[in-house]
Parts: C-alpha cells; sequence; structure tokens
C-alpha cells in the first residue's frame, strides 16, 4: 500500500471520529444506531469509530434506551473523566481562570482585578502564577490536562500564539503560546475573546444547531464572533470581528476611541459610556440613589453598582442602561443588514445588565434594519453571562480535541 493511500485512509477515519465524536458531544445521549442514521455510515464503521473513542477514553457507555420494540439499544456520551482543560481570560482590568471538565463544567476558579496601567511583563506574571496555582490544584486531585485556552482583546495571529495589537490593553505582538508553553509545558491555544466566546456558545450554548450567528461580546470594548455556514468566519489574515471599530458617528464628536479613531461604535455602547452617562447625570444633580451606593459601599462607580441601581428602580441608572441599548442596537441593525443571521448573542461584561439593555437594543433593530431580515432574528442573552469569553477559553480546547480526537493517546 503506498503512502498516498495510507495518508487518505487515516485522514478519512479522523474525519468520521471527529464527526461520530461531535454528534455525541452535541447531541447526547445517542446510540449507535442513531449514529449510522444521522452520519450515513454503515453500522459496522460507527461500531469501530465508537470503540475507538470509548477505549482512548473520550466516550462512554451511559445505560440502555429501553424505549419501543427489540433489543435495548446502549447510549453514549461524551466521557467528563476523559481529561481537565484550564481556560484564561485576560481582560482589560482583570485576570480570570479556571479549570473544567471537557464539558465545560467549572471545577476550580480564580479572579483577580489588574490595573491596566500596570507594566504588561507584571499582569503576564499576575496572570501565570494563577495558572500555576491552577494546575498545582489539579494535580493534587489526579486531573490529566490537556492544555490551556487564553481569550484575550484585540486581533489574534492564532496559528502562531500571538496577540497582534489590544487596543484597549495598548499591548502589540505579545507571544502568549510561547509564553505560557513555556512555563507550564502544556499546550497552548489563544484567541480573540469575542471569537472564543462564539465558539463557546457553538459547543456549549444555545447555537449548537445554528450555523449563521453573531457573538457580540460587550465590556470595555466590544467584539464580534462571527459563524457562517457552520464555521468561525476569520478573514482575509484572521483577524474579522472588530465589531467595536467600524464608525457609526456621520460627524464624529469628541470621543476618541483606544484605537485612536473618533465615532467608533463601542464608544458610545461600552461599559465606559454608560458611566460617563451617569457621571453627568451626577454633574447636573439628577435626582439618584448612585451616590448613596457608593458612599455605602465604599465602591467606585461600576456596572454592577448601576444594576444595583437599576434593579431599585433608579430611573437615571435605567435610562442609562436604555441609551447605551439604543447605541448597541444601531450596530446590531447594521450587522443584521450585512449579514442576516439567525441569532445575536450579547455576552461579556455588560450581560449583567441584559434585562436593561434588550428592549432598547430590539426596539433600536426594528427602527434601523431591513424588516424582510430583522424579523427572522432571535436577539439573546448568553447564558454564560460575564464569563463567556472564560467558557470560550476552555471551548476552543475542547474544539480542537473534538476536530482531532486521535491525538488523545489511548
Amino acid at each position: 500500500m503506498n503512502h498516498k493511500t495510507t495518508a487518505d485512509q487515516a485522514y478519512v477515519r479522523e474525519t468520521n471520529l471527529s464527526l461520530v465524536l461531535r454528534l455525541i458531544h452535541n447531541q447526547s445521549p445517542l446510540s449507535r444506531a442513531q449514529l449510522a442514521g444521522i452520519t450515513g455510515l454503515n453500522k459496522s464503521t460507527v461500531s469501530s469509530l465508537v470503540d475507538d473513542l470509548i477505549e482512548r477514553g473520550l466516550v462512554c457507555e451511559t445505560g440502555s434506551n429501553t424505549g419501543g420494540t427489540g433489543r435495548p439499544a446502549t447510549l453514549l456520551e461524551i466521557n467528563p473523566q476523559a481529561g481537565h482543560v484550564i481556560g484564561v481570560e485576560l481582560g482589560v482590568d482583570f485576570v480570570s481562570v479556571a479549570v473544567t471538565d471537557i464539558r465545560g463544567n467549572i471545577l476550580w476558579r480564580r479572579r483577580e482585578d489588574a490595573d491596566p496601567s500596570d507594566d504588561q511583563d507584571k499582569m503576564i506574571q499576575q496572570t501565570l502564577q494563577i495558572v500555576k496555582d491552577a494546575i498545582t490544584a489539579g494535580k493534587r486531585k489526579g486531573y490529566k490536562f490537556l492544555g490551556i485556552g487564553l481569550a484575550t482583546p484585540g486581533t489574534v495571529d492564532v496559528s502562531n500564539g500571538v496577540l497582534i495589537f489590544a487596543p484597549n490593553l495598548h499591548w502589540r505582538n505579545v507571544p502568549f503560546g510561547k509564553i505560557f508553553s513555556e512555563q507550564t509545558k502544556l499546550r497552548v491555544f489563544v484567541e480573540n475573546d469575542a471569537n472564543a466566546a462564539a465558539i463557546a456558545e457553538h459547543l456549549f450554548g444555545t447555537t449548537c444547531q445554528s450555523r449563521n450567528f453573531l457573538f457580540v461580546f460587550a465590556g470595555v470594548g466590544i467584539g464580534g464572533g462571527l459563524f457562517l455556514n457552520g464555521e468561525l468566519y476569520r478573514g482575509k489574515n484572521g483577524f474579522a470581528g472588530e465589531i467595536g471599530h467600524f464608525p457609526i458617528m456621520a460627524e464624529p464628536s469628541q470621543n476618541v476611541c483606544h484605537c485612536g479613531n473618533r465615532g467608533c461604535w463601542e464608544t458610545y455602547a461600552n461599559q465606559y459610556s454608560i458611566i460617563q452617562r451617569i457621571q453627568a447625570r451626577m454633574e447636573v444633580k439628577r435626582t439618584s440613589i448612585i451616590p448613596k451606593l457608593m458612599a455605602e459601599q465604599n465602591s467606585p462607580l461600576s456596572i454592577p453598582l448601576i444594576k444595583q441601581a437599576a434593579d431599585a428602580g433608579d430611573n437615571e441608572a435605567i435610562d442609562s442602561f436604555a441609551e447605551a441599548g439604543r447605541a448597541m442596537g444601531q450596530g446590531f441593525a447594521g450587522l443584521i443588514n450585512i449579514f442576516n443571521p439567525e441569532k445575536i448573542i450579547l455576552g461579556g461584561p455588560l450581560s449583567i445588565a441584559g434585562e436593561y439593555l434588550l428592549p432598547s437594543i430590539k426596539q433600536t433593530v426594528e427602527m434601523h434594519s431591513l424588516p424582510e431580515i430583522d424579523q427572522q432574528v432571535e436577539i439573546l442573552l448568553s447564558p454564560f453571562g460575564p464569563d463567556a469569553s472564560l467558557i470560550g477559553a476552555i471551548a476552543i480546547v475542547v474544539d480542537d480535541l473534538i476536530a482531532t480526537p486521535s491525538q488523545f493517546s489511548k
């Protein structure tokens, strides 16, 4: 047998292993017969593939389907004990690390504030220390780590694990993959935070069955992850999704974005814009409980505090969220007109105020998008809320495992 034939056979088997594993991940519990019906593969081929996945520890048998007539069928699901993953979300002003099983269940986590004005090396060392603590805690419990996923704001060279540019951090050309792999001896995957969140939504969330959707990550900045025809769209150089930096103002105001331009969408719809709206209201002595809450809690003005005020019925807080929702809605309308997605999912730090943002977002979308298109779109909050990119960091490792299961040693 020549090398080409052998390589072709190996490729076909890997493709089929991945297909079966992804179906079990997305739709379990499934029987061998159901897998054969869905894939169109013959039963003996499916049985061989399933046996291989069981031998690798990726799939386990979970009981029998006793419904209907005939012999009960053995059901299959992903083995949550197959291995463990470390997820890292590097925010502008925080670092979050979690350890999960391969189904995304969080088993350990830590979040620490970070000062964006700190030296870059200091923030990286802070992150590395938390990761090392996570590894130590996992090893005590006998965890087998499959890799580290790191989600970061900005443009990312995914193949080389390099952060190219993060406007809100003012960082350029940071070789995260090299730094973290050298320090931990684990495989490291680096991804843009919004893209990672979109992968999490597709793998673990509400869009497993959706082929065309947008994930909008809203926090200090606004980023987007776009799935087209069931695949994450990266663009020519892998930098697609920087939706926060398209201009929504015909006459750009004095607001300068961290990218250096004026009129960027995110400057009117990110968390700083909401804080600025509240500050402007306080300067003209609007009636609000927010100053009282800040004094009682000895806390600076923040999105959680503003939401607390909104929950208590504070009109200034509610109106500020509504204004931000209208600014968000303008961007959503443009995205809907361009891409005609099935769903738009809102996640990230600002999603904690989703109940106040969504009505204005939807109202503005209705005003500014083509009615034939927007009526087909669902606008939803991510089930992962502020943890969307953290779960995304986990998801990029798990997704690689599902795509190439033969890498997992028997």
